[in-house]
């Protein structure tokens, strides 16, 4: 049984054999059909994320070791099952919840497992859907997705459900009130789809990217406006008619977070999701006079999994745009997600 991994941050993917997986107890093992391609492999890749001020959190101090198999947005069919795990049986097809925890802890216990202090996410701290199978703990972080596009519903393990969980940080909020989206690559453009399947009806997308910008404007953004403008503060706050209530910045970094913070009206939100790090410098003085809140995303929970796949299964849910690649071509897929290439969503088939 082979698989692509990382074998050295940096370099190219490699070939590595695995054992294939045993199911004991509850646990469950699933052949991987599809894979999506995450930003979160590309820092899996490099090794590390920016904390700002030159610090970088190397992923090897957290106990990721090399090799390791890459891949958290996984579609599957059931090949094995241990003996006490019930209501799945072999030859389903199911979406994966990926961000596993302990499982015992209070935080797992009440079904908050993506928030775990102890993190055993596939992909991450076990080798994930760039490889042959994948086993998760208990039947519980599997969904069935019915009739939805396989492709499609592996990205709601990861980009769905990030977006539904960051949306609601900003709740309540009238649906014709505007919520300025910083990033239009695979999570803004979840984003803008999410937004649109709960109903809301103002959204406005910022990238420095025409491209993608055009591809805002075709998933649904009722306004774009260019990343790169040279006062961006009074381009965004002028296009949606003053400071704005609502703001997630799915690149966060230091430049985007601080534009998404001065653009906040009194009482105003913003939510970080991206990863692409660095700092946000706060005037304390400054958030007593204007306000505003400013907060963490961390994906979502297996609840927000199965609200997410029956927003899909109803077709409320609109898909990004996906582009398929044979799994042999993990190397090709990762580098153009590296370069800024992918449009919307790349995932790994076979």
């Amino acid at each position: 049984m082979s698989a692509w991994a990382i074998v050295a941050n940096n370099e190219p993917l490699q070939v590595i054999d695995q054992v294939p997986l045993q199911a004991h107890g509850s646990e469950v093992v699933l052949e991987v059909t599809h894979a999506g391609v995450c930003h979160s492999d590309l820092h899996l890749w490099h090794g590390y994320y920016n904390m700002g001020s030159g610090k970088k959190m190397m992923l090897a101090d957290r106990g990721v070791t090399l090799p390791r198999v890459p891949g958290h947005e996984v579609v599957g069919r059931v090949v094995r099952i241990g003996p006490d795990a019930h209501g799945v049986r072999v030859g389903d097809q199911r979406i994966v919840f990926p961000w596993l925890g302990c499982g015992h802890c209070e935080v797992c216990q009440a079904g908050q497992d993506n928030l775990c202090n102890q993190p055993f996410a596939l992909g991450v701290r076990q080798d994930g859907g760039y490889g042959k199978e994948v086993k998760v703990p208990h039947p519980r972080f599997l969904v069935d997705f019915g009739d939805v596009d396989p492709a499609f519903a592996a990205t709601l393990a990861c980009s769905g459900i990030t977006v539904y969980s960051a949306i609601h940080k900003l709740m309540p909020l009238a649906p014709d009130k505007p919520v300025v989206l910083f990033g239009a690559g695979g999570l803004g453009l979840a984003a803008i789809g999410m937004l649109m399947a709960l109903g809301h009806q103002n959204i406005v997308s910022v990238d420095i990217s025409a491209e993608k910008r055009a591809i805002a404007l075709e998933m649904g953004a009722t306004q774009v406006i260019d990343g790169g403008a040279s006062n961006l503060v009074q381009a965004i706050i002028d296009a949606t008619g003053g400071p704005v209530k609502a703001a997630m910045d799915f690149v966060n970094i230091s430049s985007t977070s601080e534009v998404g913070l001065e653009i906040l009206a009194k009482d105003g939100r913003l939510v970080l999701v991206g990863v692409g790090g660095g700092e946000l410098v706060l005037s304390l003085a400054g958030m007593i006079f204007r306000p505003r809140s400013v907060m963490g995303s961390m994906t979502g929970n297996p609840q927000d999994l199965r609200d997410v796949v029956e927003l899909a299964k109803s077709g409320k849910l609109k898909p990004l745009p996906i582009t398929r690649m044979p799994k042999e071509q993990a190397n090709a897929a990762i580098t153009a997600l590296n370069e800024g290439r992918a449009r919307g969503r790349i995932v790994l088939v076979g």
